[in-house]
């Protein structure tokens, strides 16, 4: 288990196998809360049983900058913002073809 908590160690560039736990911890919050809001936010706009295939595809592009809001406010929550503002400034650069920052 040790192995691939050091390599992320070392790609992440953080100083401790408690700071990559967090990490990790703040992925796994970010994900989760951005599943448990899709079914009710589509469910308060449409009825169930008649959501649009427009609306479920608005949904899949609007997902990205909401998971990369949530992202930022678990980083805050949990002490570790400045990783991941390095973090979606990489993403993003990538995303758009620019060179790293």
């Amino acid at each position: 288990m040790a192995g691939w908590m050091e390599r992320l160690k070392d790609r992440w560039k953080v100083k401790n196998t408690f700071q990559v736990v967090i990490i990790l911890v703040v992925f796994a919050c970010t994900g989760t809360t951005v599943a448990l809001l899709a079914r009710p936010l589509l469910h308060a706009l449409f009825a169930p049983e008649e959501i649009p295939t427009w609306a479920t595809v608005l949904y899949y592009v609007l997902i990205l900058p909401i998971y990369n809001v949530f992202l930022l406010f678990y980083g805050l929550l949990f002490g570790q913002f400045q990783f991941f503002w390095s973090f979606e400034k990489r993403f993003f650069a990538r995303l758009f073809g620019k060179s790293d920052p």
